[in-house]
């Protein structure tokens, strides 16, 4: 599969219009449903490679904007969403420079 090409597994005839946010692969148990000694075999099952891991993310991707930015209404959902996201990140990569910030002097 070429970078911008439809997955292998789609098909015009059987799937109708093209939507980016579904999966057109065999399709499998859902995570929350399996069984605790089944999740080994779940992963084994996994397409690993970074094409599939790409794509996982774009679908993942037009999940959300199909449900939270593309709606005729939209909400702050997803600025807050951004937001909080944003914040997450940013605190994440800066922890190491201010952890050594604390004050301790409130006992």
């Amino acid at each position: 599969m070429a970078f911008g090409d439809y997955p292998k597994e789609y098909n015009p005839a059987v799937h109708g219009p093209y939507d980016p946010a579904r999966y057109y692969g065999k399709p499998d148990t859902p995570f929350g449903q399996l069984k605790l000694n089944e999740i080994g075999a779940w992963f084994g099952r996994r397409n690993k490679t970074p094409s599939a891991l790409m794509g996982a993310c774009s679908r993942a991707w037009w999940r959300w904007q199909h449900k939270y930015v593309q709606p005729k209404r939209v909400g702050m959902a997803p600025f807050f969403q951004l937001l909080v996201g944003s914040m997450t990140f940013f605190y994440v990569i800066n922890y190491g420079k201010m952890k050594h910030h604390r004050n301790y002097k409130y006992h």
